[in-house]
């Protein structure tokens, strides 16, 4: 399987190129097809770089996208055009993006999370039955943090964890979701579900789900300390979607979850 890497000078393109690199995903037949760049007039590397994205799309068989919205908005039509799969991790999608996605989704496989951690897909999971356990009595806050040049708040991963609480819940994130946390704001509602950010340093990414009861407080909470999970998720979301029918996948799918 030859895999596409677009944004390969990226923060975590260039980590996939490093895995694909080390011959640790030889064992299961991954072979690095080539990076894509804005900039390909350094040729001192030891792999195929292009600027040209229908080069490399053609060249691969599977797309890893890290990029930014309106990258990916462009690589969704190049999967669509030469029938490859594509495996998304950009976040800050808008829900005009999310649309398109699902319905170039209809022509190829397309796998789509704001986080490819394991272990973060797992989280998502317990939240989702602890939601639907719980019930409204408890409370539900979200707090993330992450280094300080990340530009979308609150994350996509905090984002997809509210929507798991959500969905325990039986209800939509629309209708639960409370970013506001400034001046009076009153009492808290019963049922909302309240979101907090932090920004700062070189935090590779935090999140832990509060639910709180009348006299005890149940916390999940997943810490990244290492970007190469997020490169080491996408591989393996690759090697899953061997085969698969056109459609739309998440992370929870390749896990079984």
């Amino acid at each position: 399987m030859q895999i596409g890497v677009v944004g390969c000078n990226g923060r975590v393109g260039k980590l996939v190129i490093e895995e694909l690199i080390s011959d640790n995903w030889d064992e299961h037949g991954l072979k690095l097809a080539g990076g894509l760049s804005r900039d390909s007039t350094n040729k001192d590397t030891n792999f195929f770089i292009t600027d040209d994205e229908d080069e490399l799309f053609e060249k691969s068989d599977v797309i890893i996208d890290f990029t930014l919205p309106e990258g990916t908005r462009n690589h969704v039509e190049l999967a669509v055009k030469h029938k490859k799969t594509l495996i998304i991790g950009t976040t800050g999608l808008t829900q005009e993006d999310k649309t398109a996605i699902k319905t170039a989704a209809q022509e190829t496989v397309i796998i789509c999370s704001s986080n490819m951690s394991v272990g973060v897909n797992l989280l998502l999971s317990l939240v989702e039955q602890a939601a639907a356990r719980l019930g409204t009595d408890w409370d539900i806050e979200i707090f993330e943090s992450h280094h300080k040049y990340k530009v979308d708040a609150p994350s996509g991963t905090a984002i997809a964890i509210g929507k798991a609480a959500a969905t325990g819940r039986g209800n939509s994130l629309t209708s639960l979701e409370d970013y506001n946390r400034h001046g009076h704001i009153g009492a808290r509602e019963k049922g909302k579900i309240g979101f907090s950010v932090a920004r700062g340093g070189d935090v590779v990414g935090e999140h832990t789900t509060f639910f709180y009861g009348e006299g005890e407080r149940l916390e999940l909470t997943h810490i990244a300390t290492n970007r190469s999970l997020f490169a080491k998720g996408a591989l393996r979301a690759a090697i899953w979607s061997e085969g698969k029918e056109a459609g739309l996948y998440s992370m929870r799918d390749v896990l079984d979850l």
